[in-house]
């Protein structure tokens, strides 16, 4: 798993994100006397190009190559070694039957769930 950068007071603040996670974001430290910013020792790393993925793995979901799915037509064309994600302008009905083939020709699905509202 990949190293979780957090803004430096994270876990001190409410405001900042102490015990909310969506708020935990990296922000680069700018103040003067930061010890993150100075990179002393035993303080938090901050996110540098080292962390990066390999090139060739970067764009792989589960070590399977994604392919966006629109219609049957194009469900027909995956294989085993891709991961089939069904685009979110596809509606309900047709997303169901999407789900239905992809399970009958026993292809790996990635699903992601909607989000409804804000």
């Amino acid at each position: 798993m990949t190293k979780k950068f957090l803004r430096s007071d994270t876990p001190r603040h409410l405001k900042l994100g102490k015990r909310r996670r969506k708020l935990q974001k990296w922000r680069k430290p700018r103040g003067r006397h930061n010890k993150i910013r100075k990179k002393r020792f035993s303080y938090p790393s901050s996110p540098v190009i080292g962390y990066k993925k390999p090139r060739n793995k970067s764009f792989l979901v589960n070590n399977k190559i994604p392919l966006v799915v629109n219609n049957l037509k194009e469900l027909e064309r995956a294989h085993k070694n891709n991961i089939v994600i069904i685009s979110s302008k596809v509606g309900a009905k047709k997303r169901l039957e999407l789900i239905k083939k992809s399970q009958e020709l026993g292809l790996n699905l990635h699903l992601k769930e909607k989000k409804h509202g804000a």
